[in-house]
């Protein structure tokens, strides 16, 4: 289940190539090694209307949260996070150095609980293993 939702400001368009950020994204993310890859999913979702700080518009953000199913001990999150937010972070540092900028990223555990799933993904992937 790796789910990350980018959220960005739309004053990035232009600025950052956000197809290649969820591209790199979900590449660092196959490179943990902790999550299935039949389960990663990486979107953006563009914000048109935000306010920052004290509302200059050329303030941008990149937010990024990860949703995950629980069975990861603490340490491993924190390094697989720590990965794909310095891959991350390196990515966006021209838009650091071109205007003033704020990145962050979450990470929350789903309760298996109240986590419903359906996938056939998972097969895909082992059958195009098998048979080549």
């Amino acid at each position: 289940m790796p789910h990350f939702t980018i959220e960005y400001s739309a004053n990035l368009d232009g600025r950052v190539d956000i197809g290649a950020v969820v591209e790199l994204v979900r590449k660092a993310a196959v490179e943990t090694g902790i999550f299935p890859l039949g389960g990663i999913r990486v979107r953006a979702i563009k914000c048109e209307h935000y306010a920052i700080a004290d509302n200059r518009h050329n303030y941008g953000f990149l937010d990024m949260v990860l949703r995950l199913g629980e069975g990861r001990d603490l340490a491993t999150r924190k390094k697989a996070g720590e990965h794909i937010f310095k891959a991350l972070s390196v990515n966006l540092d021209p838009v650091f150095k071109e205007t003033k900028f704020a990145l962050s990223f979450d990470m929350q555990i789903n309760d298996k609980d109240t986590s419903w799933k359906r996938n056939n993904i998972h097969e895909a992937l082992k059958v195009e293993t098998v048979n080549g």
